[in-house]
């Protein structure tokens, strides 16, 4: 097979340094309610061993989980149907366009369409995943891991074992797996006798391709066990508040990194991208939905924050919102057709990063204030 690009989909845990940067640029308030750490209710309730009640996080996850093992299997059996007519034409691709072209059209679409849900369905809770460590091991392996190479950092776990026999080991993380085949990014993935117009609009445009049966049924028959692997874990997990707060400032300040990898992709550099991966969905919608979860997680430790101070906890959630509202203004605009520049990308990378950065450094300062240890 021809070598893969990076995934390039890492989350960069804090450094000491970083946190520390965060909190200069945090710029916490005092504590309005002239508490300090040892006299707030949330102090007390912590230094006795009693929690927030964080079962909205924990419901939070399992119903994305659910919703992501659904999509997963969905996919398989579209795998396994577009498989067995594949099969029946002896892998002759060209013969199974010719003989079913309606019936593979129809497959590979649906395909698409459940790609789709499910990276929803992932980004929306990859803040929790990628952020907690007991959990942040899927997040390689589903979204955010690179195949094993040369030097290759942050490499998935496993590998995938095929129908026809052979393994590839360790090839990148899942997402990755299914858009290269399903978008035909990698031509090794992807039947290169056939240049079908799958939509019927009289045109082959980028991304309609026939996906190699054998990788598209390998691939989602191992995506759909560690779905079902990451659901299980869900359910056993439970939200504590060093979880909760770890996941905010490790995941907000992710900012710059996925604006550079948006800037890398054909969303903004167009024909001149030579990104394998992010051609199905924007990375902008990655980001808003990342960060819709975010906020969940942040609603739910919004009161035990406030017990400790009020006006930090309303600050740190309006600049929240506000870089929400910024990432999902950016990708109305380009839903409506508007085409950025890689130099506005780097523009609007660095504004949220910032954005980002001081909403870290007040959770950061607030934990330490109620002696919550942030595992970054």
């Amino acid at each position: 097979m021809s070598a893969i690009t990076s995934v390039s989909r890492s989350k960069k845990w804090l450094t000491p340094i970083a946190l520390t940067a965060a909190l200069v640029v945090g710029g916490c308030s005092s504590n309005s309610n002239g508490n300090n750490a040892s006299e707030s209710p949330a102090a007390s309730a912590q230094a006795s061993g009693q929690s927030p009640d964080l079962s909205k996080v924990n419901t939070y996850l399992v119903d994305k989980a659910t919703a992501l093992h659904t999509s997963t299997s969905d996919l398989q059996k579209t795998a396994n149907e577009y498989y067995e007519l594949a099969k029946e034409s002896d892998f002759d691709y060209a013969a199974l366009w010719s003989k079913e072209q309606t019936k593979v059209s129809e497959l590979v679409l649906h395909a698409k369409n459940i790609f789709l849900t499910a990276n929803s369905s992932y980004e929306t809770m990859e803040g929790i995943v990628a952020g907690v460590s007991d959990l942040s091991h899927y997040d390689v392996d589903i979204d955010a891991g690179n195949p094993a190479g040369d030097g290759a950092e942050d490499v998935v776990s496993f590998d995938v074992k095929l129908p026809d026999g052979k393994t590839l080991e360790k090839p990148g993380n899942f997402f990755y797996l299914e858009e290269l085949t399903l978008w035909g990014t990698n031509p090794d993935w992807a039947a290169q006798t056939v240049k079908p117009d799958l939509d019927g609009n009289g045109a082959v445009d980028f991304g309609e391709v026939l996906p190699d049966a054998n990788v598209f049924k390998g691939f989602t028959d191992s995506f759909v066990e560690m779905s079902s692997s990451l659901l299980s874990d869900a359910q056993a997990w439970k939200a504590t508040p060093e979880d909760a707060l770890t996941a905010l400032v490790v995941m907000v300040p992710t900012m710059e990194e996925y604006f550079q990898a948006w800037k890398e992709t054909r969303f903004v550099s167009g024909d001149q991208s030579t990104s394998q991966q992010f051609v199905a969905v924007s990375r902008l919608q990655d980001i808003a939905d990342i960060l819709s979860g975010l906020q969940i997680v942040y609603a739910e430790m919004k009161p035990t924050i406030a017990a400790t101070d009020s006006a930090q906890a309303e600050q740190t959630e309006a600049e929240l919102t506000d870089l929400v509202s910024f990432v999902s203004g950016l990708y109305e605009q380009e839903k409506s057709g508007t085409k950025f520049k890689p130099e506005q990308a780097d523009s609007f990378g660095a504004d949220a990063q910032n954005k980002a950065t001081a909403i870290a450094g007040q959770i950061t300062q607030v934990a330490a204030t109620m002696g919550i240890e942030i595992d970054a």
